[in-house]
């Protein structure tokens, strides 16, 4: 029973807050346009990763960042690979935290999906109504959620950055797995197996 105990405390600390990290894939002989790209791209990521780890307690990620400059923005995925292209206008802490927030799963898993189609937002939807009053509601197409979602950068400000963080990301769940739900769900039914 105490290893099973011990066992739980280490999963639900794990899971407490928000550990988001990146690494930068960089060519070992960069040109003077990748390593202009490099450096912009690793302060973006150090801002908008600093500011998750303040404001959204349940996302753990290792995220894959690369330069590439095909790309027309910048670019996602819930496999955490993050992509951005040659412009440098989207090197931002906006793109950074909208681009992250895909790489947790908004817009990118059924979790999402389902949680869209329900409006099922029970923390974000109480946070929104608190600061945009009680008919508010928290809208999703193309992948994409609005209001807070930071798509465009007319939307950046730090209220705005604050509450992107603060609402979607501390939903349960948009970003976990089957696996993750079968793992807390050993480790949850271990103390009642010992006990019996």
């Amino acid at each position: 029973m105490y290893f099973h105990l011990l066992t739980l405390i280490w999963v639900y600390a794990s899971f407490a807050s928000a550990t988001i990290t990146f690494r930068l894939q960089k060519a070992a002989n960069p040109t003077a346009d990748q390593a202009d790209a490099y450096t912009h791209i690793e302060s973006v990521m150090r801002t908008a990763i600093a500011r998750y780890s303040k404001y959204a307690t349940r996302p753990n990620k290792n995220i894959t960042v690369q330069y590439v400059p095909s790309v027309a923005t910048a670019d996602g995925n819930f496999n955490g690979n993050l992509r951005f292209g040659k412009g440098r206008q989207y090197m931002n802490e906006r793109t950074a935290l909208h681009e992250i927030a895909h790489t947790l799963g908004i817009g990118q898993t059924k979790a999402f999906d389902t949680r869209c189609a329900a409006n099922n937002w029970p923390s974000g939807t109480k946070l929104l109504r608190t600061w945009d009053g009680p008919n508010a509601k928290i809208n999703c197409g193309g992948g994409h959620i609005w209001p807070y979602g930071l798509n465009y950068d007319k939307e950046m400000s730090e209220t705005n950055a604050v509450r992107h963080c603060s609402m979607y990301l501390n939903e349960d769940p948009i970003w976990e797995t089957k696996s993750h739900r079968d793992f807390l769900a050993q480790v949850d039914s271990a103390p009642m197996a010992d006990s019996a």
